[in-house]
């Protein structure tokens, strides 16, 4: 029996439960992860990616969010209940060593092949006044990334709603996939570079927060959400990323090495 049956049921009271369950879930998230990074930024004011400082409140942002994962959770709702239910084209793959990598990492790249293209079309000219609001924040900060429209969330999240109903996703990875994208999204967002390395950078197509702050900056660069291979293929990735990831990894190294000058300083003492 699917694990989220035996919690919650395959009724319409069990929908409901599922739904305040996986809300509250965000709203935990929403503000442990927003916590923690407003804190971490605190830490390393030299960190900060644009010299501009942000436009919005904090509060509103968090207004908007409120509503917006409201959506998102309605839309991960329903592509559970229906595996639930049984209405999916496949029922989940069983959780298993392999299962839970592979089918995560392929959640991950549909996920980010959806958001790709739907941000691209988010950004022409008929759809882009849903998409406006997100983009009042050119300088995005740790509460920015689920403000928005309600359009806007759509496009990026009723993959959730959809996508078990052709891939048989372990209910269990799917959400595992779920909290990777609120918190890595969050972090994405939020105005700082603390985790640039090579891997976050050509030949490698994983991405730091510089990334999706590029995209406020400039628009028309850097679409993607959890990979660079789109955007490297299609031409719309930022000629200057690579180079600034590079920078920032020469920040923590020269930070590391006045830290361990320091110390050997208090040693000889």
């Amino acid at each position: 029996m699917n694990l989220f049956a035996s919690y919650f049921g395959t009724g319409l009271t069990g929908f409901v439960a599922l739904f305040i369950c996986l809300y509250v879930m965000s709203l935990v998230l929403l503000f442990s992860t927003g916590l923690v990074m407003t804190e971490l930024n605190k830490r390393h004011p030299e960190r900060r990616i644009q010299k501009r400082q942000p436009t919005h409140e904090a509060l509103r942002d968090i207004r908007s969010s409120l509503k917006q994962l409201s959506i998102t959770s309605v839309c991960l709702s329903i592509g559970l209940f229906a595996q639930m239910k049984g209405w999916t084209l496949f029922g989940p793959v069983a959780l298993s060593w392999w299962s839970v990598p592979l089918f995560f990492v392929i959640s991950l790249m549909l996920h980010d092949t959806w958001f790709y293209w739907g941000h691209r079309i988010l950004h022409t000219k008929m759809f882009y006044r849903f998409h406006k609001p997100h983009h009042m924040t050119v300088t995005p900060t740790v509460w920015s990334n689920d403000a928005g429209s309600s359009v806007d969330t759509l496009f990026a999240h009723t993959y959730y709603a959809l996508v078990l109903f052709i891939v048989p996703i372990p209910p269990l990875v799917f959400l595992g996939h779920r909290i990777f994208d609120q918190v890595s999204a969050a972090i994405g967002h939020c105005g700082f570079e603390h985790f640039a390395s090579p891997t976050a950078r050509k030949p490698w197509p994983m991405l730091c927060t510089l990334y999706h702050d590029q995209h406020h900056q400039y628009f028309v660069y850097n679409y993607a959400n959890y990979f660079s291979f789109w955007d490297r293929l299609c031409g719309t990735i930022h000629p200057t990323y690579d180079d600034k990831v590079h920078g920032f990894e020469e920040v923590y190294a020269s930070q590391r090495n006045g830290g361990e000058a320091v110390a050997a300083a208090s040693d000889k003492d």
